[in-house]
């Protein structure tokens, strides 16, 4: 099964299998087949025609994959051109949210290198 050019696995349980889709989290995976009346734990190709075509439609509905993606870009450029502080910790690829960064921002700032308590350890003689 397809799904705006998305391959949905087909070994997976279908409220799992639809978080595949840039867009569409756990929550509201389970909410569309909720709505639609087809059970979460089925998978993909147990699915008829009928009911492919309606998650299809159901999930088409939203703003999902390319759109979303350029929506976050447009309003992250946003923020840079207004100027304001959230901006500026994005330009500076930090955290933006108010997290410390004394340790603990290792997945914007990249690991350069491993804190230690400055002292050296003494050599052995």
């Amino acid at each position: 099964m397809r799904i705006v050019g998305i391959n949905i696995p087909d070994n997976k349980h279908l409220s799992y299998g639809l978080t595949a889709v840039y867009g569409v989290g756990l929550a509201r995976a389970q909410s569309i087949l909720k709505e639609l009346g087809i059970d979460e734990y089925t998978k993909a190709p147990e699915l008829t025609t009928e009911q492919e075509n309606a998650i299809r439609e159901k999930v088409e509905s939203f703003t999902i994959e390319g759109d979303l993606k350029r929506e976050i870009a447009a309003n992250i450029r946003r923020l840079k051109d207004v100027g304001s502080y959230r901006g500026s910790r994005h330009a500076k690829r930090l955290p933006a949210r108010g997290q410390r960064t004394k340790t603990n921002s290792r997945t914007l700032k990249g690991v350069k290198k491993t804190m230690g308590s400055g002292r050296r350890k003494l050599e052995k003689t």
